[in-house]
């Protein structure tokens, strides 16, 4: 702890510039790990539907959601 103190002029900067990076890394993860999810959603109501769990208004109405989230989450990635 004495030592963190002593060296916080020296060592302050650089702990300060690679906490925004990891921040900036984990942003970026959370916005490629959605579309990732909303991909793996799409594919398990296609397979639901497929298996004749959910009726084709249930399905097209769902699809219709994940869609527009995976285009909104891509636009986002474009900006």
């Amino acid at each position: 702890m004495l030592l963190k103190l002593l060296f916080a002029p020296v060592l302050g900067p650089i702990e300060g510039v690679s906490w925004v990076a990891n921040k900036l890394l984990e942003q970026a993860d959370v916005s490629t790990n959605d579309l990732e999810s909303l991909q793996k959603q799409l594919l398990a109501l296609q397979l639901a539907f497929d298996m004749g769990e959910l009726s084709e208004e249930d399905f097209e109405a769902q699809e219709e959601e994940i869609l527009m989230a995976i285009q909104a989450a891509e636009d986002e990635e474009d900006d």
